[in-house]
């Protein structure tokens, strides 16, 4: 065989892949909103099949099963929140920081249907998912770290407290894209005063973890 009938014959596939790329992320788009609004045990396959126009079949071929999609929807979604947060590493440490909770707001903002199924929507305790979301709180709160101390790798006070703050910035995100009743540089505002507040809190406790400049100015 010639290159060019070598050629010929593999661009039909390379096409098929495109389109079954396009189609999995499209079903992952429709997954999103319709597992943001209702609970993973109140949807079943027929349920989303019939929600998302598409064989149930479908679903399974390229998901394999109900977990499999829900699966499929977190990461893809997380992965979205993790570079959109983590961007700006080329700024200075204070500018990151606010970089990243913009970022992370912005997200949440222009994608509120994934980002409630990251923060809210579930499957109960599955060990699993919780996996997932526990990973991109870790990646979150090194983002944070970096931009604050110099280093993502801080001891278990930081850490810990820093974890607490995010779990607030969920909770507060959450109510105002359901609600938006100020502004997002107000939340961002709200968001980074709170966060000095902990990196205060942090250093009275452990003096070695200095909170930076504008975190004392904070609050």
């Amino acid at each position: 065989m010639n290159n060019s009938q070598q050629h010929d014959v593999e661009r039909p596939r390379a096409r098929g892949t495109d389109r079954s790329l396009a189609r999995r992320a499209e079903l992952i788009a429709i997954g999103r909103r319709l597992f943001a609004d209702t609970s993973y045990d109140a949807l079943s396959m027929d349920d989303i099949a019939r929600q998302a126009h598409v064989a149930k079949g479908l679903i399974y071929y390229y998901f394999k099963s109900k977990r499999g999609y829900y699966l499929a929807i977190v990461e893809d979604s997380v992965a979205d929140l993790v570079s959109r947060a983590a961007s700006g590493l080329e700024l200075p440490p204070v500018e990151r920081v606010h970089r990243t909770i913009d970022g992370y707001l912005r997200y949440a903002e222009h994608n509120q249907a994934a980002y409630r199924t990251i923060i809210a929507g579930g499957v109960g305790f599955d060990a699993e998912v919780q996996a997932i979301r526990e990973g991109v709180r870790e990646v979150i709160v090194e983002t944070i770290a970096e931009g604050a101390y110099g280093r993502g790798g801080i001891g278990p006070l930081p850490r810990i407290a820093l974890l607490g703050w995010l779990h607030g910035v969920e909770g507060v995100t959450l109510d105002w894209i359901g609600h938006q009743t100020v502004s997002r540089d107000i939340m961002r505002e709200l968001l980074v005063k709170m966060l000095g507040g902990t990196m205060r809190a942090i250093e009275e406790i452990d003096p070695s973890y200095a909170a930076p400049p504008d975190a004392r100015r904070d609050g």
